[in-house]
């Protein structure tokens, strides 16, 4: 296996900027499509492991990056992989010295001079934290201590207290006592109290590199932020003195887990909510009377604190330092989904398209906010283990993200690897592995076209979600705990699984909203679902009130809200809640969750005469008409009607993988979309090219030349068998090239294709957020073609065909097809890498995922092959 450089037409190299919505005419828009803007294409995450990184290595891996097609990358230093000296030029850097500023100085010179984006992340591993953060700036904590009681006692014995803890509450049974002299009447019975106690989860930055351990921050605490700016944020940017700083800062998701506290959470609770959280510890762990309203407050505090302290102060830092701050707003302590409006970049991850996800959370936010670009964490844990996934299986994820309004990829991702070490090199524990090492990646090119030419659609015009669903962040509020404060989390768990398929069964488009968004006059749809909730704030109701007199539609699942919200305002609030629901009783359809699809159909955006759950779209409005991208997400092929709304009788397909286009037709369009295959459908004003013609025309069989092909490797390799079966070749990975000469008919019309055959069903996809190819592909797993000494394109997706008219002259010609692999056949054919040692120094920072699926897969091309005529 070798690492190859690539070649990329310099006009996808031009410097990035961040992303703008586009108004201009047709020509310009087809102009973009063809050659996708450089800031569209996506980003990867690049792991530094160890640090132990050198300069010229790092130089080769940013222009293989660029050959690849990626726009840019993520700067992520990480655990490391080798102890120093075990590999020749391997030494770990502590992170943040002088060595890794230097590297990282030298990331950012070169990403510049080569025109690329570089985000830099603001520490290692995550969530934020490390050897700067005291115990008492640490993840905070509430926990409830059950103390005994002896019959007879006076006093209530209590605990000594650990580092950074403070005992807050002291109960028994309804009466809070004096912790400073925990006096009782003695009783003739053994008893229970309860204590409270503020202290820390004591959890770890997770994945750190080498001088990055320590306490997870506390993320409400303003004293923990502003000490991690100063000394990680500050000192990371120390490295663009002088230069252009870093495109955007990146926070990765909150997974402070148990972090439900922060020490002065009581004064500002009294400060904002009214009443004293103190005396009212045990609601939220019990289910009391007054529990959910304590709980509720307690939330939204805490949410607030958040808001003010680590995501608001994070974005002015990145301001002042002439950078943005792209972070992914979820997780614990808890964000809402309005706090996205408080960030540059919003960034979601999750892929389960008919689900309520993170990246749905993400894009909705963006779009109630107008932020023009949003990104996604893609290909987290894509056909695992690392370096099993495949050109096919990057499409089949990235579909899922973009069906959710995602315009900005990030790859997870690209892992640095030292000169000299086996290939197919370092690898992260567990993420697809995107770099150059990867024996398919001269295929990549392609591929990323592909991304990029989607990505810039999806920045077009304004995005155009019909449907917003209520997200009952003031139920999960006041359902949360403590132990478990994370907001998305808790509306994923309240929402019914099959709200998102209902609405995109209908034909529907559909965003997320909270009430701050309402209340902030976000809610600009046609369409509003309230989704089984009982608790609302009684201003954002009034305010969908309002919008339902000015002609919004309303459908509430099951029944209208019946409480307010807080334990002060409980009975005004469910006054106002109770009159704005008797007011609206008569112009809000009240249905079961089962009929929603239907209340929904009748003002479908795309009708399809046969449903299928496989088959998404995203709809953006341009100035001069409609952009549709359309997807089937799944194994098999989708063959039928659709009519769109937006429809100006001159429909165009775009094809995202080829850069084609043709006539669509109007009224019922057809759609043929093969097992995972996508394009842009285009309505508007806009002049088709002479003689352009269906890209869905029947064919006939020229050719069959499934047979006389000679290869790289000799004559025993042919097409329909795999490398796996051929002695020698077992634990092969790279690329083998199949060379045949092929015979042109000198008469008839319509285009050549060559065409490698269909892919078959397998059993299994990964699962719904952890997609891949259900399909076991004809092209293994990826090939270029050339015709007669030209390069004509590359076969990586369906239909596994490629058009080679214009390669192709009359009489004999010379076909050469190269496919490539993945390295898993190598990676089987050797044993695991032996990491005691690397424990032993180090400590067990991570495991890597899988390993027992590192099996030699199927290689090569393994269908029919034929020479097809259009008709």
């Amino acid at each position: 296996m070798r690492r190859i450089a690539l070649v990329l037409s310099t006009a996808l190299l031009a410097a990035p900027t961040m992303g703008q919505v586009r108004s201009d005419g047709g020509t310009a828009l087809w102009q973009r499509f063809e050659t996708p803007p450089a800031d569209a294409r996506p980003m990867v995450r690049w792991w530094w492991f160890g640090p132990s990184v050198d300069d010229a290595e790092l130089s080769r891996e940013i222009a293989a990056m660029k050959a690849g097609g990626f726009g840019g990358f993520e700067v992520q230093p990480t655990y490391p992989l080798a102890l120093d000296g075990q590999f020749a030029g391997v030494r770990n850097a502590p992170y943040l010295s002088d060595a890794f500023i230097a590297s990282l100085r030298h990331a950012g010179v070169r990403a510049r001079a080569e025109g690329m984006r570089i985000d830099v992340t603001i520490g290692s591993g995550w969530p934020f934290g490390g050897p700067h953060v005291p115990v008492d700036e640490a993840s905070s904590a509430l926990r409830r201590m059950v103390l005994p009681v002896p019959a007879g006692a006076d006093r209530i014995a209590l605990p000594a207290w650990g580092a950074g803890e403070t005992p807050v509450g002291l109960f028994l049974g309804d009466r809070r006592l004096d912790i400073a002299a925990p006096t009782i009447v003695p009783a003739a019975i053994a008893r229970e109290a309860l204590l409270f106690v503020a202290g820390r989860t004591g959890q770890q930055v997770k994945r750190p590199s080498l001088g990055a351990e320590g306490f997870v921050l506390d993320h409400a605490n303003g004293s923990a932020v502003r000490r991690h700016l100063t000394q990680v944020g500050d000192r990371l940017l120390t490295a663009f003195a002088g230069a252009a700083p870093p495109t955007a800062m990146f926070s990765d998701s909150l997974e402070a887990y148990g972090a439900g506290w922060t020490d002065d959470l009581p004064a500002e609770f009294r400060r904002r909510r009214g009443y004293d959280l103190l005396d009212h510890l045990p609601a939220l762990f019990d289910d009391r009377p007054d529990g959910a309203d304590v709980r509720y407050d307690w939330a939204k505090t805490l949410s607030e604190l958040v808001d003010e302290r680590y995501l608001r102060p994070i974005t002015d830092w990145a301001h002042a330092h002439g950078t943005r701050f792209r972070a992914q707003v979820y997780g614990f302590p808890p964000p809402t989904l309005s706090s996205n409006a408080l960030v540059d970049l919003p960034e979601g991850e999750g892929a389960d398209w008919r689900r309520f996800t993170s990246t749905r959370w993400a894009t909705s936010a963006a779009h109630l906010y107008d932020r023009a670009v949003v990104s996604s964490e893609t290909w987290t844990w894509l056909h695992s283990p690392t370096w099993a996934a495949t050109p096919l299986d990057m499409k089949v994820e990235a579909d899922r993200h973009f069906l959710q309004g995602v315009n900005q990829l990030v790859g997870h991702g690209w892992p640095y690897s030292p000169p000299g070490i086996a290939e197919p090199g370092w690898a992260f524990y567990a993420a697809a592995a995107l770099s150059d090492h990867n024996p398919w990646y001269p295929a990549m090119p392609a591929v990323t076209g592909y991304l990029a030419r989607v990505s810039a659609m999806l920045r077009e015009g304004t995005a155009d979600p019909d449907v917003a669903i209520y997200v009952p962040t003031e139920d999960a509020f006041a359902a949360m705990r403590p132990a478990r404060a994370s907001l998305n989390e808790a509306i994923r768990a309240r929402l019914d699984p099959m709200l998102v398929d209902r609405v995109l069964d209908a034909g529907r488009a559909v965003d997320f909203i909270d009430g701050a968004a309402v209340l902030a006059g976000k809610l600009r749809h046609r369409t509003l679902v309230l989704p089984q909730i009982e608790r609302i704030d009684p201003a954002a109701y009034r305010a969908i009130a309002d919008y339902a007199a000015r002609g919004g539609t309303v459908i509430a699942l099951g029944a209208l809200p019946s409480r307010g919200v807080g334990l002060r305002e409980a009975a005004a609030g469910n006054r106002t809640v109770a009159a704005v629901s008797r007011a609206l009783s008569g112009s809000v359809r009240v249905v079961v969750p089962e009929r929603l699809s239907g209340e929904l159909a009748a003002h479908a955006t795309v009708a399809l005469a046969r449903p299928d759950p496989a088959f998404g779209f995203v709809r953006r409005r341009l100035p001069a008409g409609d952009l549709y991208f359309v997807a089937n997400t799944g194994p098999v092929a989708i063959d039928t009607t659709a009519r769109f709304v937006g429809d100006t009788g001159n429909g165009q397909w775009w094809d995202p993988v080829t850069g084609e286009r043709s006539p669509a037709g109007t009224g019922a369009i057809a759609l043929r979309l093969a097992p995972y295959q996508s394009r842009i459908l285009i309505f508007g004003d806009r002049d088709m090219p002479a003689g352009a013609a269906s890209r869905d025309p029947g064919t006939i069989v020229v050719r069959d030349l499934s047979t006389g092909w000679r290869t790289s490797v000799g004559a025993q390799l042919q097409p329909g068998r795999s490398w796996d079966g051929v002695a020698g070749l077992k634990g092969y990975s790279g690329a083998i090239t199949y060379t045949r000469e092929v015979e042109t008919p000198k008469a008839g019309g319509g285009r050549l294709l060559l065409d490698f055959g269909e892919g078959r069903l397998r059993a299994g996809d990964g699962g719904a957020d952890r997609p891949r190819a259900a399909i076991d592909a004809p092209v293994r797993d990826a090939a270029t073609v050339r015709v007669n000494g030209q390069t004509a394109g590359t076969v990586w997706t369906a239909p596994w065909r490629i058009d080679v008219t214009r390669w192709l002259k009359p009489g004999r010609n010379r076909v050469e097809v190269t496919v490539m692999n993945t390295a898993l056949n190598a990676l089987a054919a050797r044993p695991a890498p032996d990491r005691r040692l690397l424990v032993a120094r180090y400590g067990d920072r991570f495991q890597d995922q899988d390993q027992d699926k590192i099996v030699a897969q199927p290689s090569g091309l393994m269908g029919r092959i034929t020479l097809l005529r259009s008709q």
